[in-house]
């Protein structure tokens, strides 16, 4: 993907949850948000069966999992929740 990064902000509840976080898991989730901001589309989307569903995606690695919105007009990510098994 070309350009810009997509700038990424938090909704509240996932916002709570990061700052819950350890610090080597808080550091995850801004790796899986460096890799979803360059291309939002590498992951997969939440629910394949929607057709208009497809800027709702999500990203997990290990016990770790998080769902996001993508913005395409504003070039933006949402972050919609944080879930943190650990």
């Amino acid at each position: 993907m070309t350009g810009q990064p997509y700038s990424v902000s938090f909704s509240a509840p996932a916002a709570k949850v990061l700052d819950t976080l350890p610090e080597h898991t808080e550091d995850t989730v801004w790796d899986l948000l460096d890799a979803a901001a360059a291309d939002p589309w590498a992951y997969r989307q939440w629910n394949a069966d929607d057709p208009e569903g497809e800027d709702i995606r999500y990203a997990c690695v290990g016990q770790l999992s998080l769902t996001y919105w993508v913005n395409k007009p504003m070039r933006r990510l949402s972050v919609l929740t944080i879930t943190w098994l650990g």
